[in-house]
């Protein structure tokens, strides 16, 4: 048996929960449940939330569930420095675990995706034994939200938004529940990955509050990829609009420097691969040419995501080999610790468009 599996079930047996119990609750079997707590299937992230919520009576529970389901991908060295040095340096107040959050979704827009992890999961292993007010379940769903951008596929980081949601939803903060679902709705959307995941995290934000915020931006724009994916080009259009009359509202500064930021740049950005995708020629231009005014320079990621996007519409007009050779310029051009998951996901869209030419 592993430690991860042992946690599970010690923390079921405890708390007087059967397996059919967790079982009824998940898509899983008491019989994959059992053989996880044997070690001899994988605790993946969406089984220990299983577990935290049919666990989720006591918070000593709650927080040794996902410590566990966060040491995996760290060094065990790695975790008792961040550990050792979170008990010297003390708790740290609420303030100040909002401005470490914040600066990873800082930080995320500029470093490598392997780095960037790693330094957040040490934290997120110290930030889990704090998990005793609704200010830290916040700070703690919006990292959870960017650790889940920094894994390798889409299944995965599902997982971990699942948990975001969760810990966003015992926060009691609206902004912050909306915000969690719309940014994982736009990841996903985004990338063309899951796309009935994507529009369910869509919906939800929007159903959860219809003030505009940057959460519900997210969302609308999620739902106009998620539309664009299947084809209904009218409904991803009638979309963007939608998300462009909030932006006018909640628009970030064009200065700021945030995965929890939406300026000028950015939204130029999602709206420049949605209309690459639906192969509409001029405003794809019109907002590549935006993302590329406004965009800081220090983002030269981004900068890539254009030029993927133009090879895609290369490709969607019909042009696949000379789109797939400008794409795979790009990627080439990119020093391979500043890619990422999405660009390498957006790579393999224009490859399939280029295919179908």
């Amino acid at each position: 048996m592993n430690d991860l599996g042992r946690q599970l079930r010690e923390a079921r047996t405890e708390a007087g929960v059967t397996l059919a119990s967790i079982a009824a609750r998940s898509c899983y079997s008491a019989a994959h449940l059992s053989n996880v707590e044997a070690g001899r299937r994988t605790a993946t992230p969406d089984v220990v939330l299983a577990y935290a919520r049919a666990l989720g009576g006591a918070d000593v529970k709650r927080r040794s569930l996902l410590a566990a389901a966060t040491v995996g991908p760290v060094a065990a060295g790695e975790l008792i420095r961040a550990g050792f040095a979170a008990a010297l340096s003390g708790r740290g107040s609420e303030d100040q675990w909002a401005e470490r959050v914040a600066r990873y979704g800082r930080d995320y827009m500029e470093i490598g995706a392997d780095a960037l992890q790693q330094q957040l999961a040490g934290d997120l292993v110290v930030m889990q034994q704090h998990l005793d007010t609704p200010a830290m379940w916040a700070a703690a769903a919006r990292a959870l939200v960017t650790y889940g951008k920094t894994t390798k596929n889409p299944t995965e980081a599902i997982g971990w938004y699942d948990i975001a949601r969760t810990a966003a939803d015992r926060s009691d903060d609206l902004g912050v529940r909306v915000w969690v679902r719309g940014r994982a709705a736009i990841a996903l959307a985004y990338e063309g990955a899951a796309l009935p995941v994507a529009k369910r995290y869509a919906d939800e934000a929007i159903g959860l509050s219809d003030r505009s915020s940057l959460g519900r931006l997210n969302a609308l724009m999620a739902r106009a990829h998620v539309f664009a994916g299947r084809g209904d080009d009218d409904a991803a259009v009638a979309a963007d609009e939608a998300a462009l009359r909030v932006f006018e509202k909640v628009a970030s500064p064009d200065g700021e420097i945030s995965d929890a930021a939406v300026p000028s740049w950015r939204m130029a950005t999602f709206r420049s691969m949605l209309y690459a995708r639906l192969g509409m020629v001029g405003p794809g231009e019109q907002a590549q040419s935006d993302a590329d005014r406004w965009r800081p320079p220090s983002l030269t990621r981004f900068a890539t995501h254009i030029e993927l996007h133009r090879a895609l519409m290369m490709a969607k007009a019909g042009d696949g080999t000379g789109g797939l050779a400008y794409a795979r310029r790009a990627w080439a051009a990119l020093p391979a610790e500043r890619r990422s998951q999405t660009l390498g996901l957006v790579l393999r869209e224009v490859e399939r468009a280029a295919r179908h030419r």
